[in-house]
């Protein structure tokens, strides 16, 4: 099953596709594993992603589109996949379908991961990383036995400055400002589906497995 995860930072989206992922045997793909992954092997194409994100540049829609084509062309994905942070924009979107047409497959559900702003700022402006392991804590959902002290190496745990309260409110808002129109793009094609992501993680997961079957159901 070839599926969309859409949503704002802080929605659910990574720790739901992990969970789907590994209960069907697809591979989670985010924007960030594509880069890195592109980056990793040494490519034509990873070699020009490596220069552009060492520059600071974001990467453009058509070299996007080339990372991820290679990617979905893996073996790995033969069965499917679950896209986390992709598509971005429309040009993306179409370009996504394009190719998959090529390959005889397109994307059977868009899930929209739906949550209000607030439980956003709650949720990621509760984030702690630790400064020597890099282990991450939530204060609300998973905080650490000491407060401000790692469980596992005993570093100083400290909040990364895009976990700020303020740039977390401007991250959603660009987010949503752009995603109305992939949210639209879904719909008219009849493959836009919603949850609450402000429910807890296995409530989700259910409202995500029944949108699964009713997805199955429709083939």
């Amino acid at each position: 099953m070839n599926l969309i995860f859409l949503g704002p930072p802080g929605a659910g989206k990574g720790t739901q596709a992990k969970i789907i992922a590994g209960r069907f045997h697809i591979p989670h793909i985010s924007t960030g594993d594509i880069l890195r992954e592109a980056v990793a092997s040494g490519s034509e194409l990873g070699k020009k992603v490596k220069n552009i994100m060492e520059s600071g540049e974001l990467v453009p829609d058509e070299l996007m589109i080339d990372i991820v084509k290679e990617r979905i062309e893996k073996e790995d994905c033969k069965d499917g996949f679950i896209f986390d942070g992709f598509p971005r924009t429309i040009v993306q979107a179409n370009a996504l379908d394009m190719m998959l047409r090529e390959m005889d497959k397109e994307i059977e559900g868009a899930i929209y991961f739906n949550v209000a702003e607030d439980e956003v700022v709650k949720r990621i402006s509760a984030r702690r990383v630790c400064s020597k392991c890099g282990a991450v804590y939530n204060l609300v959902y998973s905080p650490p036995r000491i407060d401000g002290i790692c469980d596992k190496c005993g570093g100083t745990l400290y909040q990364r400055d895009d976990d700020k309260e303020e740039t977390v409110r401007k991250r959603y808002s660009v987010y949503m400002e752009k995603t109305v129109q992939l949210l639209d793009y879904y719909k008219k094609q009849g493959k836009l589906f919603e949850v609450d992501a402000s429910k807890d993680i296995e409530d989700v997961k259910d409202k995500i497995m029944e949108i699964m079957e009713k997805i199955r159901g429709g083939r």
